[in-house]
């Protein structure tokens, strides 16, 4: 059933690039296209970390914060002169930070991801803003520029970040005992603590994941944008959700793949950029997004239902 989902996702996917060529003439040009990935591969790392904590089991609302905290860390770090390998720790250390305080909140403490992540994403919001002054922060060099800016033949930087962190993540989650027991872990918690398994470390570390990808995002966009935000990722964590839920991962946990979260955030951005070239009023838009997610969970509720009968 996995595999039929993704392929059906994938699917999709080149039927709504096939409708959008037939509406715009502007929509498939390489300039676009390479556009669309661009403007996706922010989403898609963050969503990297969200399909993380999905397989487990979780949810993390607080990763839009995360990247704006993050994001200001670094270009406070940059502005107080420090050396840019300094300035990108002190961010990967926030966003980690965020991440294993709310893993320990759930795993510790017991509390429902949803009250944690949420809780987190108001004083990671409110850390930001109080951190700057409700200013943001810019004029960086040209050399921290360049990882938004620079180009490998025709492939732009943050796609090629996008890649490496996919091709990092996957080998995470196949080829080590770590992603097994965040697929086992989604399955079946208590089995998978009835085996010997440390529950609560690697839940823990499952979120350190989330907040390291948010970290990374926030590198990538206060570089892109030449100036940190402590208003930046208003909504990542819907849209992570949403390339991941619609990349086939279960809601529940234990089912899922980086393939489908990474065909999901293409989906989104493919699907931005075509109703921004048909001149769909951003108001509307949100409306279409949010029909695609629910569309998506109901999609996913559905098979579930029919594979158990």
């Amino acid at each position: 059933m996995r595999a039929a989902r993704q392929f059906g996702t994938l699917i999709g996917l080149v039927l709504l690039c096939a409708a959008l060529w037939i509406l715009t003439p502007h929509f498939l040009t390489l300039s676009n296209l390479v556009n669309i990935v661009e403007q996706t591969s922010i989403n898609a790392i963050v969503a990297v970390g969200m399909t993380f904590v999905i397989l487990s089991g979780g949810i993390d609302l607080s990763v839009g914060s995360i990247v704006a905290l993050a994001g200001v860390v670094l270009g406070a770090a940059l502005q107080g002169g420090q050396p840019l390998p300094v300035a990108l720790i002190l961010a990967a250390l926030t966003g980690v930070a965020c991440g294993l305080a709310n893993g320990a909140l759930i795993s510790w403490g017991r509390l429902p991801p949803f009250i944690v992540t949420l809780g987190t994403m108001s004083i990671a919001r409110g850390g930001a803003l109080l951190f700057t002054e409700g200013r943001p922060v810019s004029g960086f060099d040209a050399s921290f520029r360049a990882i938004a800016t620079g180009r490998v033949g025709v492939a732009p930087a943050p796609v090629i970040a996008m890649a490496v962190v996919y091709a990092a993540a996957y080998f995470v989650l196949a080829r080590t005992t770590f992603g097994r027991y965040v697929y086992a872990i989604g399955g079946n918690e208590e089995a998978t603590r009835l085996s010997g398994v440390s529950i609560r470390f690697h839940k823990t570390m499952i979120y350190g994941v989330s907040g390291l990808m948010s970290a990374c995002a926030a590198v990538l966009l206060t570089a892109r944008l030449n100036s940190a935000q402590p208003i930046a990722g208003i909504n990542y964590e819907l849209d992570a959700i949403a390339a991941t839920v619609i990349g086939g991962a279960s809601l529940m946990g234990g089912e899922g793949t980086l393939g489908g979260t990474l065909v999901g955030a293409l989906i989104m951005g493919v699907l931005r950029n075509g109703l921004n070239l048909l001149g769909v009023s951003s108001f509307l838009q949100q409306i279409v997004i949010g029909g695609v997610i629910v569309i998506a969970v109901l999609l996913d509720t559905v098979l579930k239902r029919k594979h158990r009968t």
